[in-house]
């Protein structure tokens, strides 16, 4: 195939995405309007491979060659500004070949932008797409940027982008002793809010750690309504990290996110049913599948499953357990999904309890309590290992959020 032929296919393949998309992110609205709000101004932007626009065009790209625009910096998450860093790995300062623009770490020795790498930014713009968990780094990186920014005198901008999980809230607020990067604010494990909608909530209700306010300017998507999934925007998915491939992985995340902390047996990670999954070698699957759909949970179903993951927990051994398929996201207990798998478990299989000694590594103890926001879910949990010793605390917290969030909301069903 000749190589105009490629690259004509290639071109229409753009335009179809583009065509089909419902839904225009922050960036194309802000580009719609001339780029405005940024004219004259000095800008930093803090992105990686999902800010793009409905062509998979780079912000990075679309900053740079915008008229009147000055980009002047970049500042890279977890995973960098193009991707190119495993999970968890440092990321270093840079170049950014395409551009020639510094790019600056914010997820290495210092988690937040320091006053020299902002000296010669006006503004800095945030593009990142979420997964609406709070355990997911790029709102802690977001948050923190916005300190910096109420600090220095600088302003913020967010360009928005869709929450997968819609308008889901689940969980109790971070407390104090678990505030981390994996939960930097008092916010429930699930927040039902978009990145502007988070960014405006946590300036608005003090929550920022100076207590100053920053000078904040959120670009609102266009077309979306907050019911929608994330399909029904019409909108590219580019994988936020590498175990989140589509925006139904997305919504598994916070089914078995937290008690993957523990390394106590495969979620998926490291097969191809990333989070979708519970397994290990002393599981009967078809006995635990059984048990768990007996127990009727609303919007989920479990089938039998027998794997052997490429890599991570179980790496080249045959596991079995079960496969979870979520059928209504809006009535599924997502993220007690998890400890409803633990006590079905601990009741089979009693000397694999998750905390009886010698299962779970004390030394993820920590891990688990910051992702879960408090040490007493873990600590109620493990007396008994039961779901009904903690559900009343996971959800004490959830509707009293939703009614103080609702305020700053920007979309409407």
């Amino acid at each position: 195939m000749k190589l105009r032929t490629i690259l004509t296919i290639a071109a229409a393949a753009l335009v179809s995405v583009s065509l089909s998309a419902h839904v225009k992110p922050g960036v194309e609205v802000l580009r719609d309007g001339g780029f405005k709000s940024l004219q004259g101004k000095r800008v930093g932007l803090i992105t990686n491979p999902t800010g793009v626009d409905n062509n998979l065009k780079s912000t990075v790209d679309i900053l740079h060659e915008a008229p009147g625009v000055k980009l002047t910096a970049l500042f890279a998450p977890e995973h960098g500004v193009r991707g190119d860093v495993h999970a968890g790995d440092h990321v270093d300062n840079m170049t950014d070949p395409a551009t020639g623009v510094p790019v600056y770490s914010i997820y290495g020795k210092t988690r937040r932008p320091t006053a020299e790498m902002l000296k010669d930014v006006d503004v800095l713009v945030y593009d990142i797409q979420d997964i609406g968990c709070r355990s997911y780094t790029f709102i802690s990186t977001m948050g923190e940027a916005m300190d910096v920014c109420a600090e220095l005198g600088k302003e913020f901008m967010v360009l928005d982008r869709p929450n997968p999980l819609g308008d889901k809230i689940e969980g109790n607020l971070t407390e104090p002793d678990c505030i981390s990067f994996v939960s930097q604010f008092p916010i429930p494990y699930l927040y039902g809010m978009t990145p502007g909608e988070l960014a405006q909530y946590l300036n608005e209700e003090g929550i920022l750690k100076g207590g100053k306010k920053v000078k904040l300017t959120v670009v609102p998507m266009d077309g979306y309504k907050r019911n929608m999934s994330f399909r029904e925007t019409g909108m590219p998915w580019v994988l936020p990290s590498p175990h989140i491939p589509s925006p139904e992985i997305a919504e598994y995340y916070p089914v078995s996110g937290i008690l993957g902390e523990l390394g106590y047996m495969s979620i998926g990670v490291g097969y191809t049913e990333p989070f979708k999954l519970f397994c290990a070698q002393w599981v009967d699957a078809e006995k635990l599948a059984q048990r768990l759909n007996a127990l009727n949970l609303p919007g989920l179903m479990f089938r039998p499953i027998h794997v052997k993951p490429f890599y991570s927990v179980g790496q080249g051994e045959n596991l079995q357990g079960v496969e979870v398929y979520i059928t209504n996201k809006d009535i599924a207990p997502l993220s007690l999904t998890q400890f409803y798998v633990m006590q079905e478990l601990a009741d089979m299989y009693p000397d694999k309890a998750t905390f009886k000694t010698g299962n779970a590594n004390p030394k993820r103890f920590s891990m688990f309590d910051k992702v879960s926001g408090s040490k007493q879910i873990r600590q109620r949990f493990s007396k008994n290992h039961k779901v009904a010793d903690i559900i009343d605390y996971w959800n004490k917290d959830a509707a009293d959020f939703a009614a103080r969030s609702e305020k700053y909301h920007i979309y409407k069903k």
